[in-house]
């Protein structure tokens, strides 16, 4: 199959590009270069069923010469950060919103068959329930949030008048190799993996209670591909919580990465962390109830989250320390 991955060079889209092409499906990368980086997909470049696209979804026309020809597009392309949308929300929304909008467009006009994208667990906002259930949202607790719900109103909108099938994931905190440390709008754990490499304190926002479902990057990718694939009527259409239902805490992430990595420099296991401010638009608490994607997708997660930290740890030893030329995301 031809599939369009938008965002394709950076630290998601460049894993789901891998996977596509080992499936022996044909990958159109679409990408500004604007986060990803071009030495994520640089193994990727001679590859005779990879096709990279230099191009920004704010310009219809790109996305019109991205969807011609293909089957399926994995949407990916996005500026993420809820500090990012706090401090700079019309560019946020313009990436968001209006390059989403293009590229829904463009695929339904090609005549797309399945239009898969990255949402959100923002979109859960102030909704107290845990686990969170794809039925159950609140109100969005920052731009970003509000982004990637007009995200799925937009798609449902499509299905509905268009009749292109849209399936959305909704990410919990993804993290692995490429996510990159640098720039205020950096990932936790990849900031934090950096720091005790460094022998520098890492700082947790607030007092290091708030938890998440930290997800690896492996599992994201298994439910693109799940999502690609499904032939069940039921799984079309909706939107899926992509995690791996486990709750992880700031200060159980920081002690978890110093174990890990200790493994690499003993004197990391001596490195405490800073505490600081809690950040504005934060949710509280986040952890995902994903027994509709194990129902109607056969999901199951490939790495729970202390595989996920071991695993990455290597990754983070070897590219994060002051010596290593960072592949970046």
């Amino acid at each position: 199959m031809k599939i369009v991955v938008t965002g394709g060079a950076g630290f998601i889209g460049s894993h789901l590009c891998e996977a596509l092409l080992e499936e022996n499906h044909f990958v159109t990368c679409l990408d500004n270069f604007s986060t990803g980086k071009m030495k994520n997909i640089h193994s990727l470049l001679n590859h005779e069923r990879f096709d990279l696209q230099y191009g920004d979804i704010r310009r219809p026309e790109d996305c019109r010469k991205a969807c011609h020809g293909a089957e399926y597009v994995l949407h990916e392309a996005a500026l993420g950060s809820v500090k990012r949308s706090v401090d700079d929300p019309a560019t946020t929304n313009d990436v968001n919103v209006s390059g989403f909008l293009n590229m829904l467009v463009a695929a339904r006009d090609a005549h797309v068959k399945r239009f898969i994208y990255a949402s959100s667990s923002s979109v859960y906002g102030d909704a107290a329930d845990l686990p969170k259930t794809e039925n159950r949202t609140g109100k969005p607790l920052s731009p970003y949030a509000v982004t990637k719900c007009a995200n799925e109103l937009y798609a449902a909108a499509c299905t509905r008048t268009g009749g292109m099938d849209c399936i959305g994931l909704r990410y919990f905190n993804v993290f692995g190799p490429r996510q990159t440390p640098d720039g205020p709008y950096a990932a936790v754990i990849p900031q934090f993996a950096r720091k005790l490499i460094r022998l520098e304190s890492p700082i947790i926002n607030g007092d290091g209670e708030y938890t998440r479902d930290f997800t690896y990057v492996k599992n994201v990718v298994r439910m693109n591909l799940l999502a690609l694939s499904t032939q069940n009527a039921k799984a079309l259409n909706t939107v899926f919580n992509t995690a791996c239902g486990q709750q992880t805490s700031l200060n159980q992430l920081a002690a978890s990465l110093r174990t890990y990595l200790s493994a690499y420099d003993a004197n990391i296991a001596t490195v405490q962390a800073f505490h600081g401010p809690a950040r504005a638009g934060d949710i509280p608490h986040s952890v995902a109830c994903i027994e509709k994607a194990v129902e109607l997708l056969h999901y199951h997660p490939v790495c729970d989250v202390q595989q996920g930290l071991a695993e990455a740890a290597q990754w983070y030893w070897e590219n994060l320390n002051l010596n290593a030329d960072f592949a970046g995301a």
